[in-house]
């Protein structure tokens, strides 16, 4: 959906986040292929929700982040082309206690030391746990100099992205030749590309994967549109959109580590 009312998205995380806690404990993990460290399965996006830093974006994103770390919740992706996204992260995370819950993944359009530093200023942090080089497009883009910010503990973990399957192939070049701690692909029930060679590829270099857009786009859910839920998918899915996220996360041998719905 391209542009949820970010009121139906803060009561529907709301729901969504109760609904694990009550079916699923503790809350699904998955370990990160190269480190062995353990994070949710299921994280948060922010694009297009976060992006306009006024009072009620803020009061609803406060409400969102703080019932994802009640319910077991960690991961939260964010980006420095998200709009206010990073500025409104930045806000609700304001208390020691909580950062030091989350794992806070943000995103560069470019290795451009002013654009890092506009990044974690407007989340008022020293550091993230991944930086990742949004958007690849070129075989023959680096990621020397986040290599080199990982080394001075401006983040853990540095990874790759792309939700373009046109630029397929030069993100499985920088994976074959960089060997990311993470790749962040689009992939969903309906769009499964990224199982061909994007997921073999990261398996083979030990790369985790978080999932952009496991929704579709929305698509998903126009699809089941006042269809209910199957009763033989009640045994392991309380809703369309547990049904979608668990498809992802059902086969270890080609799953993704994290979905982090934002968009959809």
């Amino acid at each position: 959906m391209t542009r949820r009312d970010f009121a139906a998205l803060a009561g529907g995380f709301l729901v969504s986040t109760r609904a694990v806690a009550q079916t699923e404990t503790p809350f699904l993990t998955r370990a990160i292929p190269g480190s062995g460290e353990r994070i949710p399965a299921v994280g948060l996006g922010t694009a297009y929700v976060f992006d306009e830093n006024n009072e009620t974006t803020r009061s609803k994103a406060d409400a969102v982040v703080q019932a994802l770390v009640k319910n077991g919740g960690r991961l939260i992706d964010t980006a420095s082309t998200y709009g206010d996204a990073e500025s409104v992260l930045g806000e609700v995370t304001t208390t020691v206690d909580l950062r030091d819950r989350l794992f806070i993944a943000t995103k560069l359009e470019s290795p451009d030391p002013q654009e890092l530093k506009r990044s974690l200023a407007r989340l008022k942090m020293a550091s993230v746990d991944l930086l990742q080089l949004h958007n690849v497009r070129s075989k023959q883009q680096s990621l020397q100099r986040f290599r080199e910010w990982k080394k001075r503990g401006i983040c853990r973990y540095v990874g790759i992205t792309s939700t373009f399957h046109r630029d397929y192939p030069a993100v499985e070049a920088v994976m074959e030749r960089e060997k990311p701690d993470f790749v962040q692909i689009d992939y969903s029930l309906d769009n499964r590309a990224a199982e061909k060679t994007i997921l073999p590829m990261a398996a083979q270099i030990r790369a985790g994967v978080l999932t952009a857009l496991p929704y579709g786009n929305g698509r998903l859910f126009k699809a089941v549109h006042g269809k209910e839920l199957p009763d033989w998918a009640r045994v392991f899915a309380n809703s369309w959109g547990q049904f979608f996220l668990k498809y992802l996360l059902g086969d270890c041998k080609r799953s993704a580590n994290t979905l982090a719905p934002g968009l959809d």
